[in-house]
């Protein structure tokens, strides 16, 4: 049989005959561990099904137990069961080796359905072998997790003195540096970083069948999870590996059956183990030995496995090390091209189509430059001569390839305009007021540059080369902010109107022109757009937040009242709008009924220091001193770093009249502040 090596160059290779003695059918027997496995996926599936029920039912469950949820620790230093259970898998798998993969990871059941659905229809997926897209996973996962730590520790603090010492330079808003740890192991917004339904069904389908049909069974497992760019060199320092006797007959029943595009024969010959990191701990090489030689066992680690005992094992790889540098490079201009598009596309969601592009690239290169090409069952060129299927496949490519170069022009400038509108520093401080900051001559001309770049990628008319709508109300936001910081308001209004007639009705939009109105002293106006739109739209969270501001401004409590309980009637258990709703009613002079709402959001989050602070302020004000104190040491129990809490503590205990022990309390608070003020 003809195969490549490392050159890229067709070799011949000997393949094992089976022992028919053993086994007189001379096929592989079905895996045991297959069966097991699967099993053990599909309770981890209900558990997740089941965490999900848990939330709609109560409100509040416990943050996502989800790898990517600990990359807060590396932004924000936020401590969430996402991290722990992160960290837990993490050091399994110095022990362990890469067991998560193969056991543990919904995804995996996802690739391993569809697998086995292709195959009972005749369609046998083969991994596509490439020596640099290996190190995709590695890549991602220190931007993902090392990246933004450094950035805080490294960069913030190093920026700051470049720009104090050059005042020109313009310092990005995105640069923040930590406030300190904090822990967040609840939540009453599971699904609040999850993309919707419009993504996650072709995020499924790309990273499940399509990535399995092109990349092959673990194709996304290889050259797209980032989780596995860490589990992978940790397994090199495992002990638990892949072991085998002398019983072994080299039959190859292992690597037949391995799809992680191990070599399990070889290696177990020239280590005595399994040393491969891509290694999933399937288990289903050990099951289906027909010698019983292969078992899963402790030993020295993959990086102490020494020379080779007769011929180091060589890949076999589809690619020539020039077609891996092209294609490497189309990786990452994939990834660029679909990541955060129209704010929508997920980092996994990029790294799936990116992978499958650049097959795809490499397939239409072969039909190109080879005489004879197949995929699957497919004849895409024979001797010499391309077939209907080539050309149809061809042309298919062609295709991908235009919408992925227009979703990089696309990315590119609105990255522009993100470089041109930071450097506006358009913030609501500093925009929306009735005496507005006046632009500099250089940050005006960054926001027509802004405007322009935005106003190229709205939605596809007039020579605008967008196309999704629901993207155009952000940007439709962004243009008339932009208007506003020139002091352009009544074109600001005319944007926004216009795009809420086109687009419908979304925060960004909704936020802005209700911003606009007040900066215009338009507060009537405001306020009554305002009521129109939050009444039914409950998930505003931000301008429901504006909106409340402004009414305690005016002293309109009753209309921020009224839009509250009109947004609990839809849903009871919306518990940012029954804190609000409670401090309305106590400033409103309707304190019982504000304290028993408050004690209806500690019931939904008894961990709530803010519920307890606000509780305090309510029985002071009913002149109950002591259920005052008790609630304001509650609160300083649950959250004792909050230097605010120890604020509050201290104006309490001067109104109790005891001054000194105040003095106490605003000392813990300065030392508070001071602790945050370094890190």
């Amino acid at each position: 049989m003809m195969s490549k090596q490392k050159t890229g160059k067709p070799s011949s290779v000997n393949l094992q005959i089976l022992d028919t003695a053993h086994n007189p059918k001379g096929s592989i027997r079905k895996s045991k561990s297959g069966r097991r496995r699967a099993i053990v996926l599909g309770i981890v599936q209900l558990l997740i099904i089941a965490h999900i029920v848990q939330w709609f039912i109560t409100g509040k469950t416990s943050t996502p137990i989800e790898p990517s949820e600990s990359m807060e620790f590396a932004k924000h230093g936020v401590i969430n069961a996402g991290l722990i259970f992160f960290v837990i898998a993490l050091l399994s798998t110095l022990i362990l080796g890469r067991w998560f993969c193969g056991w543990g990871c919904h995804l995996v059941l996802l690739q391993d359905l569809c697998s086995w659905m292709m195959k009972k229809l005749g369609v046998r997926p083969r991994l596509f072998r490439s020596r640099l897209l290996i190190y995709v996973p590695l890549i991602i996962a220190i931007y993902m997790f090392i990246w933004p730590a450094f950035y805080r520790w490294g960069v913030y603090p190093n920026w700051q003195k470049l720009a104090n010492l050059y005042p020109a330079i313009s310092q990005p808003q995105t640069l923040q540096s930590w406030s300190g740890f904090s822990l967040e192991l609840t939540t009453t917004d599971f699904l609040g970083t999850f993309a919707g339904l419009f993504v996650a069904i072709p995020f499924l389908f790309v990273c499940g069948f399509a990535s399995v049909y092109f990349l092959g069974a673990k194709g996304f497992c290889t050259y797209g999870c980032p989780y596995g760019g860490f589990f992978a060199p940790l397994d090199e320092l495992a002990p638990a590996r892949i072991r085998v006797t002398d019983a072994c007959e080299q039959c190859g029943h292992c690597t037949a059956v391995c799809t992680s595009n191990v070599r399990v024969h070889e290696e177990v010959r020239e280590f005595g183990m399994v040393v491969n990191p891509g290694c999933m701990k399937c288990l289903d090489c050990v099951s289906v030995c027909p010698k019983d030689a292969l078992y899963f066992g402790f030993g020295k680690p993959a990086i102490l496995k020494g020379k080779a005992r007769h011929k180091q094992p060589t890949g076999n790889y589809d690619l020539t090390m020039r077609q891996e540098i092209v294609l490497f490079i189309t990786f990452w201009l994939s990834f660029f091209a679909a990541n955060g598009l129209y704010g929508l596309i997920p980092m996994l969601f990029a790294l799936g189509t990116a992978g499958i592009t650049t097959f795809l690239v490499w397939k239409v290169w072969e039909i190109l430059c080879k005489p004879n090409v197949r995929f699957h069952k497919f004849q895409f060129k024979h001797k010499g001569k391309i077939k209907k299927a080539g050309w149809i496949f061809t042309a298919m490519v062609m295709g991908v390839i235009c919408v992925t170069t227009h979703s990089a022009i696309v990315h590119a400038v609105v990255r522009i305009g993100e470089y041109h509108e930071i450097r506006v520093q358009a913030t609501k401080q500093n925009v929306f007021t009735i005496n507005p900051v006046l632009l500099s001559d250089q940050k005006h001309s960054h926001a027509q540059s802004a405007i322009v770049a935005y106003s190229f990628v709205s939605y596809i008319t007039g020579g605008r080369i967008g196309i999704l709508p629901k993207w155009q109300s952000v940007l439709c936001a962004r243009i008339a902010i932009l208007n506003a910081a020139m002091l352009k308001r009544d074109e600001a209004v005319a944007i926004l109107l216009d795009g809420l007639e086109r687009f419908g009705s979304s925060e960004p939009l909704c936020q802005t022109l209700a911003l606009v109105y007040i900066s215009q002293l338009r507060h009537v106006d405001a306020i009554d757009f305002y009521k129109q739109i939050l009444s039914t739209e409950i998930t505003y969270s931000a301008m429901m937040d504006d909106f409340v501001t402004l009414c305690q401004d005016e002293m309109r409590f009753d209309d921020a009242i009224e839009v509250c309980r009109k947004r609990l009637e839809i849903d009871p258990k919306l518990l940012r709008t029954m804190r609000w709703l409670s401090l309305l009613l106590i400033k409103d002079g309707h304190v019982q009924e504000g304290i028993d709402v408050i004690y209806q959001t500690l019931e939904i989050d008894p961990n709530s220091a803010a519920g307890y602070a606000a509780l305090s302020k309510a029985y002071y004000k009913l002149g109950q001193d002591d259920q005052a104190e008790q609630a304001m040491h509650k609160a300083l129990d649950l959250d004792s770093t909050n230097p605010l809490l120890y604020s509050q503590m201290a104006i309490l205990l001067d109104a109790l009249g005891r001054p000194i022990e105040a003095e106490e309390y605003r000392g813990k608070e300065e030392e508070f502040r001071e602790a945050d003020t370094h890190r």
